[in-house]
């Protein structure tokens, strides 16, 4: 087999067992079980704010905006669930509270978020979103950094992605 070198140095011919050896480890760790389960709650609080947005927003923006990542964040729970069942991690706790997450909206915000109507519901889910949005980035950066499982930082490579647009998508409205 011909395995590529690192930049500027030569590929090198290994053999079956050689490259096998040299293979990543690709076994989950805990970084990936627990970007994982995180993400699952995270993404649920998500959902919650974009529940609220056909009835209490104003703006047609938002509105589309909020359909648009829930039709994100649905399929990627669901992804999330099947790789810790296919990993063997579906039955643990995830261990950490709320509020210890990144990016997650205190209940006090929740509940202003439900009681706002119009113009200022905007503005605030906006604000929570954004700040939802950047707490799921570093959650993501730190599971690639940390994980070694390639499907884990591939799922946290693609909200980096998204969530980095639609941060910049909401700074504009």
């Amino acid at each position: 087999m011909i395995a590529p070198g690192a930049p500027g140095e030569p590929a090198k011919t290994l053999s079956a067992e050689e490259a096998e050896k040299a293979r990543p480890d690709n076994t989950p760790n805990s970084a990936d079980f627990a970007y994982a389960r995180m993400m699952i709650v995270h993404h649920g609080q998500a959902l919650e704010m974009t529940d609220l947005v056909q009835k209490r927003a104003d703006s047609d923006a938002v509105k589309r905006l909020s359909a648009r990542i829930a039709a994100a964040q649905k399929p990627e729970i669901g992804a999330m669930e099947g790789w810790l069942e296919s990993n063997g991690g579906a039955k643990e706790e995830n261990g950490h509270q709320h509020g210890t997450m990144p990016g997650m909206a205190t209940e006090a915000q929740l509940t202003r978020l439900r009681a706002a109507k119009g113009t200022a519901f905007d503005e605030l889910f906006l604000t929570l979103m954004i700040t939802h949005h950047q707490g799921a980035v570093t959650m993501a950066t730190d599971a690639i950094s940390d994980g070694r499982n390639v499907q884990i930082a591939d799922m946290a490579k693609d909200v980096i992605a998204q969530q980095s647009i639609e941060m910049d998508r909401m700074r504009g409205m």
